[in-house]
């Protein structure tokens, strides 16, 4: 593992079709779900509804979400390899899928990009 500087992900294709294929795997979403997502990759089992004692811990992490978010003015552009509901999804609802960038069975992430910086937070199931 420590040969592999990608560890834990897997090495991007620098083949055109290969980066279409890895393209793929990422969603945009809108920055209004952003917070959300950040909390959700926080949690335990990547999942608020299984998350012990969230509604008290619910504001202290959506503030630090928001502090993270802070860093990608308006603009930026947000990405996640999880589909999940519509337009604007909800990640405090079950996610129940994924298409993994890692070397894991399950993993969720943020891709945040804005004309300073590249945001990459993520979370692994290594179990």
């Amino acid at each position: 593992m420590l040969e592999d500087p990608a560890f834990p992900f897997r090495v991007p294709p620098v083949d055109e079709d290969g980066a279409a294929e890895w393209r793929s795997r990422l969603f945009e979403i809108p920055r209004s779900s952003v917070v959300r997502l950040l909390v959700m990759l926080a949690t335990n089992e990547m999942s608020v509804t299984r998350q012990h004692g969230f509604a008290e811990r619910r504001a202290g992490m959506e503030c630090h979400a928001k502090t993270i978010l802070s860093r990608f003015p308006e603009g930026s552009e947000f990405f996640t390899n999880t589909r999940h509901g519509g337009d604007n999804p909800d990640f405090y609802e079950r996610v129940s899928g994924c298409w993994p960038m890692s070397q894991y069975v399950w993993d969720f992430g943020l891709l945040a990009v804005s004309d300073e910086e590249v945001g990459l937070i993520w979370s692994f199931d290594a179990s």
